[in-house]
């Protein structure tokens, strides 16, 4: 990596998925992985296109029961190109000699280069330079730039095109027992001389899909129409040293998209129209730079370089574009099949980012959830509870997607899945909801679809509580909590553990906002949001009951992790090190030597922690002391070391929150943690899942920690509040917000001071707090604050 260029030098096979996942290109409507165009999916090359919320429902016979399954749809291949010498076999890596093999991703301009060399015998050689844009500009398309040179020879070099809907979902080992044959009715024809399509369906939610390619070659194109594919064939005559350019544009488009009647009609006018490849160049790059402009990140060294990957990443997810659209935060963005394209909560790691720097995502991502508030509110009832219980997993509409069983690939076994059971993700709603309007001042959203959604969260959690007459307080139980290993006691014949920590404390955070935000609302809104949800004064009495009453167990002087954890046995943590070196999965290696996790103080990843990543210590000690607990420096500290020792770190995102955690109570240990969290796709640390699709949670995570944990930044009053917190290892930084109104704040901070700039242009002065100096600037004003030490 050199600054906005990766590059990866020679060919490995056990590299190649890793490097399919980080070279994906995409732009919020659609991505491709960075497969090479000659190669067809095996267990080597996996070239997935997936469109945001395109998925499909099937079921599948697995261990003896059916299970019902939503998958992000793995889309017909537009990428397919390969050439060979007349009566000679395909090149690919696998068949021919590879010289020289070099892949670059230059993230500043969202352009995938590749440079081979192959090596064709009796001296000759063939050389294949390739540009691949999915663009940033015009969400529909895709194109592909070839450029041919023979080295040593001269003669002919036949070229096949093609659009592939013969794929299917099969780019994760463990859910090849699904069925993942999702693409149906698949009808393919040509438009025009150079122009070709194919059209097909989704089985069961019947969502149509439809591609054009357009083949620009100095030689004649023809068309033939096979089984699910249509194919261009173009003859090329090479000679040596003289480059020909063979250039396939494509566009795709679905019967979800906005403004369209038919998306075959739309793919074949719109290649129709499409630019030579070095114009749709030129608007891509454009639309690229514009997007740095916003996110802009000043980090030095090889932190900053990963930090653009990682936002460049994450605009490839969730652009502007995905404003227009109804979809969540997939948690693997779409880069793989991992998780099947569900979404979860990883929304709580993402949006704080996108809030201060395109905030219309944010509001987008938002109106997904509220959306499907009435299926929130539906599972709640077949629950029989009130309120919104929101799904740990959601795809399409909103219904639970949480599989009924995982297999443990260590042991083979099928397994009861009960994460169904993590109902924080109603919390992780609702704080972004406050995050968002905090960082915005969008008051419209708050008063209206935030509002809502704040009301029925909060009015779920409300009657989830159960009052304890020997506690005196209310209790929450059969829950699971962020860790994920712990579901059940031991030996229990029911899942659920009671009163998480961390579930306890948000779902009394959320109850303690919504009666704010209840009080602040207009009148004539409060009177409609009252009528249509028959809120009354006894219940929003309960609300303030349970927000501060909430059972907050402990043990040995630390917060409990959840009722009852202070008895679970210790684990033997340096044996099983030992005896396995990555432990990261404990659970599959416990479960495979016939025991269980739940058996022991373990965690899968941070837990109780999480209420440090979300909370500033002095809100977090006001949420303690609001729920009647004394939380001091002491204790805090006890809690982290408690749970530091105790942590396998089986997810991406808690090296993120124990770097958060730990860089204002142990600097030292801090930056260990820190580089975990920006090394975990690049380095695939979680050993092979990154093939299977990015960790966008943890990828946006790392901006948020130099955006707001470093800094200790908080929108919160009207003004920027900031607490920083100096790392050696990155004392040095600065980054741009979008600020209530404001575009491009930039703040940097260094050598003990912050400098901030309002740009010249906006609706007012910004506030600025700092632990012992408040400052006002004026728009078009530059402020040199000091930092205390």
């Amino acid at each position: 990596m050199t600054g906005w260029i990766w590059e990866y030098e020679g060919y490995d096979p056990a590299e190649v998925r890793l490097r399919e996942s980080l070279c994906t290109l995409g732009n919020g409507f659609f991505a491709t992985r960075g497969a090479l165009p000659e190669c067809a999916a095996d267990d080597v090359h996996y070239p997935g296109t997936y469109a945001a919320g395109c998925y499909d429902r099937l079921v599948s016979e697995v261990a003896g029961r059916r299970v019902e399954n939503e998958d992000l749809v793995n889309l017909p291949n537009w990428l397919p190109l390969r050439f060979r010498l007349p009566g000679e076999p395909w090149l690919t890596p696998e068949t021919a000699t590879v010289l020289d093999h070099r892949e670059t991703l230059r993230i500043s301009s969202g352009l995938l280069e590749r440079l081979t060399r192959y090596d064709l015998g009796e001296g000759r050689v063939l050389r294949v330079r390739q540009e691949r844009l999915v663009h940033m500009a015009h969400p529909h398309l895709a194109a592909l730039r070839t450029e041919f040179t023979a080295e040593g020879y001269s003669g002919a070099l036949e070229v096949e095109a093609a659009l592939d809907g013969g794929v299917t979902n099969a780019g994760v080992a463990r859910y090849r027992d699904l069925d993942g044959r999702h693409l149906t009715h698949v009808h393919s024809g040509s438009a025009a001389p150079d122009t070709v399509w194919l059209h097909c369906r989704t089985r069961t939610s019947d969502i149509r899909i439809a591609l054009a390619s357009r083949l620009f070659s100095e030689a004649p194109v023809t068309f033939r129409k096979e089984n699910r594919r249509a194919v261009q064939l173009t003859r090329l005559h090479l000679t040596a040293g003289r480059t020909v350019t063979v250039d396939k544009s494509v566009a795709l488009y679905t019967s979800r998209d906005p403004a369209i009647s038919d998306p075959l009609h739309a793919a074949v006018d719109r290649v129709g129209r499409v630019a030579r490849f070095a114009d749709l160049l030129e608007a891509h790059r454009t639309a690229w730079g514009q997007l740095w402009r916003r996110g802009e990140l000043d980090v030095p060294g090889e932190a900053g370089a990963i930090l653009r990957l990682h936002l460049f990443h994450v605009l490839q997810t969730l652009s502007p574009h995905t404003a227009d659209l109804d979809v969540g935060v997939p948690a693997r963005g779409l880069h793989g099949e991992a998780y099947r394209g569900h979404i979860f909560w990883d929304e709580l790691f993402v949006l704080p980012y996108l809030n201060l720097h395109f905030p219309e995502v944010s509001r987008a991502l938002l109106h997904y959830r509220h959306r499907r508030l009435e299926r929130a509110r539906t599972a709640a009832r077949d629950a029989g509870r009130r309120g919104a219980m929101f799904p740990w997993q959601s795809g399409s509409d909103g219904r639970e997607e949480a599989q009924q069983l995982h297999l443990n690939p260590r042991s083979g076994h099928w397994l009861p899945d009960h994460s169904r059971l993590q109902h924080h993700v109603g919390s992780a709603i609702a704080y972004n909801v406050w995050q968002y309007c905090e960082a915005t001042g969008d008051a419209e959203f708050l008063h209206t679809k935030g509002a809502e959604l704040l009301l029925q969260i909060s009015r779920f959690w409300a009657d989830a509580a159960a009052y304890d007459p020997l506690l005196g307080r209310y209790r929450i139980k059969g829950v699971m909590g962020p860790d994920e290993y712990h579901d059940a006691y031991p030996d229990a014949a029911e899942p659920g553990l009671d009163d998480n920590a961390y579930t306890n404390v948000t779902a009394a955070w959320v109850l303690a906002h919504t009666l704010d935000v209840l009080r602040t609302l207009p009148e004539p809104r409060r009177r409609e949001l009252d009528e249509r949800t028959g809120l009354d004064r006894s219940e929003l009495e309960k609300w303030e009951e349970v927000s501060r009453a909430l059972h907050v167990p402990f043990h040995d002087g630390v917060i409990s992790q959840f009722e009852g954890y202070g008895k679970l046995a210790e684990l033997d943590w340096p044996e099983y090190r030992r005896r396995y070196e990555d432990i990261r999965r404990l659970d599959r290696i416990l479960e495979g030597e016939g025991d269980t996790v739940n058996r022991y103080r373990a965690s899968k990843q941070a837990d109780v922690l999480m209420l440090g990543y979300l909370f500033s210590p002095a809100e977090l000690q006001g949420l303690f002391r609001r729920l009647g607990y004394e939380l001091d420096e002491a204790t805090w500290r006890l809690t982290v070391d408690h749970y530091l020792h105790r942590t396998s770190h089986g997810s991406t995102l808690s090296g993120l929150v124990h770097g958060w955690v730990l860089a204002r109570d142990r600097r030292a240990e801090a930056w260990t943690f820190c580089q975990e969290a920006l090394r975990g796709d690049i380095a695939d640390i979680q050993g092979g899942t990154t093939g299977e699709g990015i960790h966008l949670g943890a990828m946006a995570g790392t901006l948020d920690l130099v955006q707001r944990g470093l800094p200790g930044l908080e929108t919160r009053d009207g003004g920027l509040r900031l607490d920083p917190v100096p790392l050696p290892e990155l004392s040095s930084y600065g980054f741009t917000l979008r600020y209530h109104g404001h575009w491009g704040v930039r703040l940097r901070l260094e050598s003990g001071r912050l400098e901030i700039a309002v740009p010249a242009s906006g609706p007012g002065p910004v506030d600025v707090c700092l632990p012992d100096l408040t400052a006002r600037l004026q728009p078009g004003e530059t402020g040199h604050l000091p930092l205390p030490d």
